[in-house]
């Protein structure tokens, strides 16, 4: 099938956009990036580069400017922290990319949103696209990037086709985000976390999710009926908290024991994070929070028959197959940490 031949990808420097910019470039995609800073790894990929903010019409413009597709990974992703930067990069910066999408006659969009924008209180058990968005969200993060994918639903037309992508738990090779965080929580050979990790969680690997991408792109570009739909993306290997996070840290060399804190003590604490750091007006993004408690203490797995029967997605790669990868390649980040007796900071 053949794809679009020259297509932006917005993030093009983080973990997924680097992954897809590699995939265009090896099937011959003339393939260009926008992130606020460059890339060596994009440069040695040959991926033309520009450098800005999705909230900057000017900058947004240069990029899009002759391109037949966009894959919009760029985001503001977190736990915690106050709306304002979430809404201007999630919500408002998505708005202006399609702004200038229509003003350049691109006809391809492809969203990547997350499976949390519908992530409510009490966690999702095999959930599909029939799911409602929750009446209220438990952080900045999910609650825009909802606002946001509704926005790239809203906007598919005729000329311009879009879609939008829920892969959940993006891991694999150089994870900057769930094995880093599983690390820090470790003391000596003991992972402290709240529950008992028994709840059954789904996962994305890196390589999953870029081919879904490419799919959705490829389809949309040929004008195959899988336009103004949002479609979860998975591992369809759902596991028990506990053993994903084990086998995790085990890939780094690190074996450690899951220790239980107990939920209600967990929840107390989230709640009076959450509270603090609304009065001082503190901006981290990957603090303690409402939102990180539940999503580890309740189960959150999919159905993703839509996705396999609309886009012909299958993942590419299996679960045991990428902590073997990652057992390959990772080893290296937790040295200093292990040398240390204390996970890396």
């Amino acid at each position: 099938m053949t794809g679009p031949a020259r297509v932006l990808v917005t993030g093009g420097s983080g973990f997924l956009g680097t992954e897809i910019c590699r995939r265009l470039i090896a099937r011959g995609t003339r393939t260009q990036s926008l992130s606020r800073r460059p890339s060596a790894t994009l440069a040695r990929l040959g991926v033309h580069q520009h450098q800005g903010d999705l909230v900057d019409p000017t900058a947004v413009s240069r990029a899009v400017a002759g391109c037949d597709a966009v894959i919009h990974t760029a985001a503001l992703a977190g736990v915690s922290g106050p709306m304002r930067p979430y809404w201007m990069t999630n919500v408002h910066g998505t708005r202006n990319l399609l702004k200038q999408c229509r003003a350049h006659a691109v006809r391809t969009l492809v969203h990547t949103s997350t499976a949390s924008v519908v992530f409510p209180p009490g966690g999702l058990r095999n959930a599909d696209e029939r799911i409602p968005y929750p009446e209220r969200h438990l952080a900045a993060y999910p609650w825009t990037k909802a606002r946001a994918e509704q926005l790239v639903l809203a906007a598919n037309r005729p000329a311009l086709a879009t879609c939008s992508l829920r892969p959940h738990i993006i891991w694999g090779p150089g994870d900057p985000h769930f094995l880093p965080a599983l690390l820090r929580a470790v003391r000596g050979r003991r992972l402290f976390m709240p529950g008992d990790g028994t709840n059954l969680v789904d996962t994305t690997h890196l390589r999953t999710a870029a081919h879904a991408h490419l799919l959705a792109l490829d389809l949309l570009h040929q004008r195959q009926p899988v336009d103004g739909r949002a479609y979860f993306i998975t591992q369809d290997d759902p596991r028990p908290l506990r053993i994903i996070a084990t086998l995790f840290l085990a890939s780094t060399g690190i074996r450690a024991e899951w220790c239980s804190v107990p939920t209600r003590l967990a929840h107390a604490a989230a709640t009076v994070r959450d509270t603090a750091a609304h009065l001082a007006r503190t901006t981290g993004t990957r603090e303690l929070s409402r939102f990180l408690v539940a999503e580890l203490v309740q189960p959150h797995w999919f159905d993703i028959s839509a996705a396999k029967r609309c886009l012909g997605f299958v993942p590419p790669v299996g679960f045991s197959e990428g902590i073997a990868e990652m057992a390959a390649m990772e080893p290296t980040r937790a040295k200093s940490a292990r040398t240390r007796g204390r996970p890396a900071r």
